[in-house]
């Protein structure tokens, strides 16, 4: 049984905290985990061999078999018709846990000291831009060697080498293979990938090193994949600088994972808007825990989602609304779309004719980057000015062209510092930032750091990407912030998985769209590899889900059922490492069960601590049985009730569950020694036996339509049988006096 609690989407909400000084974080994705538990080893030669052995299992976490984990997961079975039914009725929600940044004084203690001082020679500061760059780079040049040739043909240039050329080839033969090829297709294609990359392309030795990663026609190694990953990244690939600042982070080896990280976090912020932050097309989650998420699938279809065709309805019919809406879809590639900035572009114009001012906002920036236009600063400052009479996030972009000199005279920052007060003023964060970004530097104010870190800080709050990545860097060199190489990690990993590479997303979620799974699974594990917790989700459930049909590849043909647990294991542990919860209650649930592995009550304890570290309410219910039991935990029944209560407490909807473990709390604590201990502890033996009777024999369709017909005939039966009672039981309440009068017999007359 599993309960949804108070659970948030995966994102970074920076929030002020009790007292105006205070912003906190608590990263729960990277809670610590017991070294205990199923957890990468710092070496990869030790994590190699926690496998699953082959002949341990043919079983896997299926869905169905962690919502109902047996007896124990839902209390107990003395009604378990009733639990049964409502187990239907209750969603689950596999949506991990919101990450809240947390500053302490003592995080801020140095701020000070270090930067009000208008005479600092500014030197730790050397190293800041003043302002991004507008210049707008083509995604090939900031994510070469990506997939997005082969996926998107019309969008990438030609091979520049042979290498090259051979590399494009076997890409394109891993994706064939995953949609229908088959293994003989992935083994021509790793070939070519590996002959590529013995050559000493980069982009091939990093598919070569995804293959290792996931064991395609390769023996699954992680030392394999790491060295391919590395000699990519020292190439330039920024999917394996992904990869790799990844697998350090997991090591908490965050001296080396902040520099890639803040690498990669740059390119990413230099892709977003001048005026605001752009709106993110963040992976969508396939599944809601059991189920599939339909309605999530159904907005992103494109143009074939009727929400879609109602709003482009709007938009033909004159709203200026809904043109700007479909505009920003095609401009951003969202819902579903192609990105298309011409089509933005002519839906941008329709809807400026009509006065709408977040239309004028986006061709100003259009103007500013070039992009689906020739640049042009004078028109960019035209349609910036037009749109700041109606909104106020217009005045960043003002300013931005201000500081930059670009479309004006000369530089003036007293001008561009009055505009970025305005949109602060009006509580736009964008203002916010630009203005710490000025006291950061010195940039046309006196340099003050912790007012900058201020800034930044209320700009985070409104959740402003750019606003995170400056307070990385504060973290990462130790200027204005207290110097947290753990803290900048995951900040700047936050803003790096807005880069280019996240592009994949769409296009897996177009395969799953389209049906086709295989192409799916592939293009959601590649995301895996390089951090992304949704992707790691995805992939997991396609291969929980659909099994074969994940067209999974394994070393030698398609996967073994004990490859695929190995990797849907895999693949569950690291989205429930970065807070995904329902994950962390699949991984307890394959060690309390011995699925995949060998039975190791200890283990799934830690998994459950894990998932009860994130507020689950599944989690701690799950560790109240094991301590009623005495199963990986002392036997403790105050602690039992204590887990009880506080899974009731986190999530009202285990209040039948919890009543049943109290019962049983009850009876185990005043009748220990009697039979009806002994009747409960027998029942998660019996119940199986019970389950696997009626789907063997009652619920085998020859047997159910037998069992159906014979049902009816013995309906007709009974209504018969009560319909000739009822008439009999009438006849005999009748009067016996009911006959004719013989003709010499009168009724005598009454009185007159």
């Amino acid at each position: 049984m599993t309960w949804q609690g108070n659970r948030g989407r995966m994102t970074w909400q920076a929030v002020i905290g009790w007292r105006a000084t205070y912003l906190t974080w608590l990263h729960t994705g990277h809670a610590p985990v017991s070294p205990d538990i199923h957890h990468l080893s710092r070496k990869f030669e030790t994590q190699e061999k926690r496998t699953v052995e082959p002949e341990t299992t043919r079983a896997s976490l299926h869905l169905s078999d962690s919502l109902l984990p047996n007896m124990r997961s839902f209390g107990y079975p003395l009604l378990v018709v009733i639990a049964l039914l409502l187990l239907l009725l209750l969603p689950l929600s596999t949506l991990a846990r919101p990450f809240v940044l947390v500053l302490t004084p003592e995080d801020l203690s140095d701020a000070g000291a270090q930067s009000s001082d208008s005479d600092a020679d500014g030197g730790d500061a050397s190293d800041w831009d003043e302002f991004g760059d507008s210049d707008t780079k083509p995604d090939d040049e900031l994510d070469p060697g990506s997939w997005r040739p082969i996926l998107d043909p019309d969008s990438g240039p030609e091979p520049a080498t042979e290498d090259e050329a051979v590399y494009y080839s076997g890409v394109a033969k891993v994706i064939a293979a995953a949609s229908s090829g088959g293994p003989r297709v992935m083994e021509e294609a790793a070939s070519e990938i590996e002959a590529a990359a013995t050559a000493g392309n980069p982009h091939a030795q990093s598919a070569l090193g995804f293959l290792y990663e996931m064991g395609m026609t390769k023996e699954r190694g992680k030392a394999k994949a790491f060295m391919y990953h590395y000699f990519a990244a020292d190439g330039g690939n920024t999917q394996s600088k992904m990869a790799l600042a990844y697998t350090y982070s997991r090591q908490d080896m965050h001296d080396k994972a902040v520099v890639l990280y803040a690498e990669l976090a740059e390119i990413a912020v230099n892709s977003f808007l001048i005026s605001k932050d752009s709106p993110v097309m963040e992976p969508v989650r396939l599944h809601n825990g059991a189920e599939e998420n339909k309605d999530a699938l159904r907005k992103s279809r494109g143009e074939e989602d009727e929400d879609f065709q109602i709003l482009e309805y709007q938009a033909q019919k004159g709203n200026a609304a809904a043109m700007y809406k479909i505009g920003i879809f095609y401009y951003f590639g969202l819902r579903g779309l192609r990105r298309d900035r011409a089509k933005a572009l002519s839906w941008f114009l329709k809807a400026v004719e009509k006065g709408e001012p977040k239309s004028m906002e986006l061709l100003g920036e259009m103007y500013a980057r070039g992009a689906g236009v020739e640049r042009n600063y004078t028109k960019a400052l035209e349609w910036l000015t037009l749109a700041s009479q109606r909104l106020f996030s217009a005045y960043n972009g003002m300013g931005y062209l201000y500081v930059k000199g670009y479309g004006v005279e000369k530089k003036n920052y007293t001008k561009a510092k009055e505009y970025f007060e305005k949109a602060a003023d009006n509580e736009e964060a964008g203002g916010h930032y630009n203005l710490g970004v000025m006291y950061l530097k010195g940039v046309g104010v006196k340099r003050d750091v912790k007012r900058a870190c201020n800034y930044f800080i209320t700009a985070a709050k409104e959740g402003q990407p750019k606003a995170f990545y400056q307070l990385a860097k504060m973290f990462h060199t130790g200027v204005g912030l207290k110097k947290d190489l753990r803290m900048a990690t995951a900040l700047y990993k936050l803003v790096a998985e807005r880069g280019p590479w996240s592009s994949l997303s769409r296009w897996a979620l177009e395969s799953y769209l389209k049906g086709d799974v295989g192409k799916a699974f592939l293009l959601y594990s590649r995301m895996a590899e390089l951090g992304y917790e949704v992707a790691q989700s995805n992939a997991a459930w396609i291969l929980d889900k659909y099994g074969e049909r994940s067209m999974c590849i394994g070393e030698s043909g398609f996967c073994t059922d004990a490859e695929r647990l190995q990797c849907v294991h895999s693949l569950w542990w690291q989205a429930s490492e970065q807070g995904n919860e329902h994950a962390a209650l699949l991984i307890g649930d394959a060690y309390y069960y011995g699925r995949g592995t060998e039975r190791d009550y200890d283990r799934a304890a830690k998994a459950y601590m894990h998932a009860k570290s994130q507020s689950n309410a599944q989690g701690m219910f799950n560790l109240g049985y094991m301590h009623e039991h005495g199963q990986g935990l002392p036997f403790d029944l105050h602690l039992a009730k204590r887990y009880y209560d506080e899974a009731l407490q986190h999530d009202s909807s285990a209040k039948l569950a919890v009543t049943l473990a109290l019962m049983s709390l009850w009876v185990r604590k005043n009748y220990a020694s009697s039979f009806l201990v002994d009747m409960i502890d027998s029942l998660p033996e019996v119940y199986p036996k019970v389950e696997a009777w009626v789907q063997n024999v009652i619920m085998e369709e020859g047997n159910a339509t037998i069992l159906t017909l014979f049902s009816c005939l013995l309906t007709v039966l009974y209504l018969r049988e009560r319909q000739r009672r009822h008439a009999a039981a009438a006849a005999a309440a009748a009067p016996e006096a009911a006959q004719p009068l013989l003709p010499n017999e009168h009724i005598p007359a009454g009185p007159h």
